[in-house]
C-alpha cells in the first residue's frame, strides 16, 4: 500500500527484464503477424490522431516495433504536414512503401478525427468521455473491450522549479495553487514568490485529466492568467526555468523539473514512483488508451493493437518512460499503522504491481483488469504459484456499517477469485478489508472508484 510502497529497488531490474522478455521470449518468426498491406501512392495505411502524450513519443516508437516485428526495412520518421505531426515510415522486402501518420493535437480530436474518418485510431489520456460516446454510437459501443485499449499507465507529475523547497502538497493544495487562491509560496513553506501556474491547453487529455482529478471535486477553474502548451516538452522546459512555476505533465515529461509528493484524502503523500503508479494507487495515476471501431477492418490498426498488448510492445512502453503492464512481484515494507493481518502478508509475502478494479457502479471488472487476468495468469505459471500461493485482499469505501463494508470488499476479491479459478488457482485466502488504507478520497465518485480495488499477493 503507499505507506509502504516506497521502494523502487525491489524493481531495479524491471527495465532489463521487460526487454529481455521482448528479446527472448518474443523473438518469434515474422510470421505472428498476418501479411499487411503497403501503402498505395503516398497515402498511409494507418492514421493515428488524439493525445501529445501518447503521439509525441509513444505513438510512434510503438509504430517503429511494429514495423521490426514485420520485418521492415529503412524504419525512418520525418515531420508531418503541421507542428506536432509526424510520419512514420518504412520499406517491405519488395521495395513498397509503407507510411503510418501520427497526429498529437489532443485527446479530443482522436475522436472527432475518428467520428468524420480522418483516424483509424484515436489515442487519448483519458477515459472517452460520455458525449463523445454517444457521438459515436453509429459505429458501436466505443466504451467495450473490442474498442477501448488501455496500452499504458502514466501518472500526472506535479512538477516545480527544482530549488522550490515545497515537496508534497495535497491535492486540494494543487487546485487551490492552479485556481488562483493560493497565490504566494510563502502560504505553503516555500520562498515568497507570486505562484505562476503552467498547464496543457484546452484539446489535452492530460488536462482534461488534471481538471477531473484536481480542479472539478472542489467546483474549481483554472487561474485565467495560467501559461497554456500544446506541448509537453515546451510546459516542463518553462517550470524548470521560473523558481514560481508550477505544472503538471505526463510521466516521461518532467526532464528537469522536480516532482512533488501528492496526498489524497487519508492516503499517505507519495511521489509518482514506477511502483504506486502500475498499482494505480498514486493520486494521480492514469491510463493511456487506444480507441477503434468496434468493427475494426483496417489490417494495420488490429496488428498494432495486438502488438501494443503483448510484451514486446509493453518492453516499448517502459523504454519510453511510461508504465508497462507487465506483473512483477513488489516487496512491500512493513508499516506499524497497517491492520495486523496486512502487516503479516506484506512480511510473508509479496505484492503483484496490478490492482484489479471494476466498472462504475459494477461488480464485474473494467476493461483493464479484463487483460490483467491473463498477465496475472502467465505470472503465476512462470513462477509456479498456481497452487495455494496466492493471496486476493479486497478493498472499498466506507459504509455505514463497517461489516458491510468488508463483506462488500471480499466480494470484490472473490469476483476476481472466480475468474482465476476457471484457469486452474488454487488460492491461499481470500480476505476483504474493507476501508481500510484508503488511496483516495472517498467524498467523490472517481475516489470511492478507486478504492474499490483487489491486490493480489503470492507466497
Amino acid at each position: 500500500m503507499p505507506r509502504a510502497l516506497s521502494a523502487d529497488r525491489d524493481l531495479w531490474g524491471r527495465t532489463l527484464s521487460l526487454l529481455l522478455i521482448g528479446f527472448i521470449c518474443y523473438a518469434l518468426p515474422l510470421s505472428i503477424f498476418a501479411a499487411l498491406p503497403a501503402s498505395e501512392g503516398n497515402r498511409p495505411v494507418l492514421r493515428i490522431q488524439g493525445s501529445n502524450t501518447i503521439g509525441a513519443k509513444l505513438a510512434p516508437e510503438l509504430v517503429k516495433g511494429l514495423f521490426e516485428a514485420q520485418g521492415l526495412r529503412d524504419i525512418r520518421s520525418e515531420n508531418g504536414a503541421q507542428e506536432n505531426e509526424q510520419r512514420l515510415l518504412a520499406r517491405q522486402a519488395d521495395g513498397r512503401q509503407v507510411i503510418v501518420e501520427v497526429a498529437a493535437h489532443g485527446s479530443g480530436t482522436g475522436f472527432t478525427s475518428l467520428k468524420d474518418g480522418s483516424a483509424d485510431l484515436a489515442a487519448s489520456s483519458r477515459p472517452i468521455k460520455d458525449s463523445e460516446a454517444a457521438s459515436l454510437a453509429s459505429l458501436g459501443d466505443l466504451r467495450s473491450p473490442q474498442s477501448e485499449q488501455v496500452i499504458a499507465i502514466d501518472g500526472l507529475a506535479i512538477i516545480v522549479h527544482p530549488s522550490n523547497p515545497v515537496g508534497a502538497l495535497s491535492v486540494e493544495q494543487i487546485a487551490q495553487l492552479f485556481s488562483g487562491e493560493i497565490s504566494d509560496w510563502a502560504t505553503l513553506g516555500g520562498k515568497p514568490g507570486k505562484v505562476r501556474p503552467y498547464a496543457r491547453d484546452d484539446n489535452s487529455g492530460t488536462y482534461d485529466t488534471f481538471k477531473e482529478l484536481v480542479l472539478a471535486p472542489g467546483g474549481r477553474t483554472l487561474a485565467a492568467g495560467a501559461q497554456r502548451f500544446e506541448s509537453s516538452n515546451q510546459l516542463s522546459d518553462s517550470v524548470s526555468s521560473d523558481p514560481n512555476g508550477i505544472g503538471f505533465i505526463g510521466l516521461p515529461y518532467i526532464r528537469q523539473a522536480k516532482a512533488v509528493a501528492v496526498a489524497a484524502g487519508d492516503s499517505q503523500p507519495m511521489p509518482p514512483s514506477t511502483t504506486l503508479i502500475a498499482t494505480e494507487d498514486y493520486p494521480l495515476a492514469r491510463r493511456l488508451f487506444l480507441y477503434n471501431d468496434p468493427q475494426l477492418t483496417n489490417p494495420w490498426a488490429r496488428a498494432l493493437i495486438d502488438f501494443a498488448h503483448g510484451p514486446r510492445g509493453q518492453a516499448i512502453v517502459d523504454s519510453s518512460g511510461f508504465i508497462a503492464q507487465t506483473v512483477q512481484a513488489v516487496k512491500v515494507s512493513a508499516d506499524a499503522q497497517m491492520p495486523a493481518d496486512y502487516r503479516q502478508l506484506a512480511q510473508q509475502a509479496q505484492r503483484l504491481s496490478v490492482n484489479f478494479r471494476f466498472q462504475e457502479g459494477s461488480a464485474t471488472l473494467d476493461n483493464k483488469a479484463q487483460r490483467d487476468l491473463q498477465r496475472v495468469l502467465d505470472y503465476l505459471k512462470q513462477h509456479d504459484k498456481l497452487q495455494h500461493k496466492v493471496v486476493l485482499v479486497g478493498f472499498g469505501d466506507p459504509k455505514s456499517d463497517p461489516e458491510r463494508a468488508e463483506l462488500l470488499s471480499k466480494l470484490r476479491a472473490m469476483a476476481v477469485r472466480r475468474e482465476l479459478a476457471k484457469q486452474g488457482v488454487l488460492f491461499r485466502e481470500i480476505t476483504g478489508l474493507g476501508s481500510e488504507l484508503p488511496v483516495a478520497a472517498n467524498d467523490q465518485d472517481n475516489g470511492r472508484i478507486r478504492n474499490r480495488r483487489v491486490e493480489v499477493w503470492v507466497y
